[in-house]
């Protein structure tokens, strides 16, 4: 397979980690015989110290102009700590989503036996974690209209969503509950928000049309909590924006680093992968940042294009190192090994699955797991 791939490293750690990502998949075309060309291009703050925008026209155009796009990283502490700045790097990512059309996060949470220790909750709490959340990505209060009183004493933000907006996620979510365990779970605020009572109104009428998904509906402030005591009860968590940027880091809680989940944004026609953890700038050029969650969005991709053999190679390469201990000083307390040398490991032990008789269903089970 040919793919053309945009690779938008952005701030901080970004073009660190997704520098290890583009070793594995360099790793994948030569073992499996594909051909895949990238082209870099800035975002975010890198981006507004060039020209002073944070999505520059070029590098929309040459996602629009790609098959996939990679995503880094974006965000620096100077804008971090100055409220007053009118042009932030966040601004390039979330215009990015919204030109592209990726109305949809797909962003699983899975506990590896190996890792739960890792976890800052108790192992018999979290072993058998495994779920995915779906989050709209392209409405609500992110994107609503903003307004600031003159004296600059009152603001607001505006949150809408449409009930296309709405239902075009919920589908996808349904049809991903068909395929993994057959339940899902709408999180809303429906007591106190209209927006809310719309969503509960909306997803309640299509999951008629899915009879043999369990549904239920929770409050924010349940599942929180439910996350931190019970988190195996979940299969598929669908919630709108803000409620489903806050679900997604509590996640990386539930398995003890932020550096080990990636994501999927997708929509009719584009589609974007990355790990979902910041910019971390305190790590730049340091050869400390895990590179896993980058890695693992790789196998999304892969999966996205109906690549399957090639994800779980990926996926098993990435449990090996865990096996091994292969891994950055954030999980399994190693500080023996940097991000390039964890990104050199990994790469190196892709393989066919052929030539590879250790490699199992238990081995990589994440990638069945996380498939759209």
């Amino acid at each position: 397979m040919n793919l053309k791939i945009a690779l938008l490293g952005g701030d901080g750690i970004g073009p660190e980690v997704l520098a290890q990502a583009v070793k594995c998949l360099r790793a994948i075309e030569e073992t499996f015989n594909h051909q895949f060309t990238y082209k870099e291009a800035p975002v975010g703050a890198v981006a507004i110290s060039n020209d002073g925008k944070a999505l520059p026209k070029e590098t929309l155009q040459l996602c629009k102009d790609s098959d996939a796009v990679l995503f880094g990283a974006i965000g620096e502490l100077e804008y971090d700590n100055n409220p007053e700045a009118r042009i932030r790097p966040e601004q390039g990512l979330l215009k990015l989503r919204k030109e592209l059309g990726l109305f949809a996060s797909i962003r699983p949470v899975k506990v590896f036996p190996i890792l739960a220790k890792n976890s800052v909750l108790p192992e018999k709490i979290i072993t058998g974690t495994d779920f995915v959340i779906y989050r709209e990505l392209t409405g609500g209060i992110y994107y609503g209209e903003k307004t600031l009183s003159e004296d600059g004493t009152v603001a607001s933000d505006l949150c809408e969503y449409s009930e296309k907006e709405i239902s075009r996620i919920a589908h996808l979510a349904f049809k991903a509950a068909k395929k993994r365990r057959g339940r899902l779970t709408l999180v809303d605020k429906a007591n106190v928000l209209e927006t809310s009572r719309l969503w509960r109104k909306v997803v309640t009428e299509i999951s008629d049309s899915y009879p043999e998904v369990h549904f239920e509906c929770l409050f924010i402030d349940n599942i929180v909590v439910q996350l931190m005591t019970n988190p195996t009860q979940f299969d598929v968590i669908l919630t709108e924006n803000m409620f489903g940027d806050i679900l997604t880091s509590q996640g990386s809680v539930v398995i003890g680093s932020m550096g080990l989940l990636p994501s999927a944004s997708v929509g009719n026609e584009n589609a974007m992968f990355s790990p979902f953890h910041g910019s971390y700038p305190q790590a730049k050029g340091k050869n400390i940042a895990n590179p896993v969650a980058s890695i693992f969005s790789t196998v999304l991709m892969l999966q996205h294009f109906g690549l399957y053999e090639e994800a779980n190679a990926v996926a098993a390469a990435i449990q090996k190192s865990f096996i091994k201990k292969v891994t950055t000083t954030d999980i399994l307390g190693s500080g023996k090994y940097g991000t390039d040398y964890v990104g050199d490991f990994i790469a190196a032990n892709i393989v066919d699955a052929d030539e590879d008789p250790n490699i199992n269903d238990e081995n990589i089970g994440l990638g069945r797991s996380t498939i759209i």
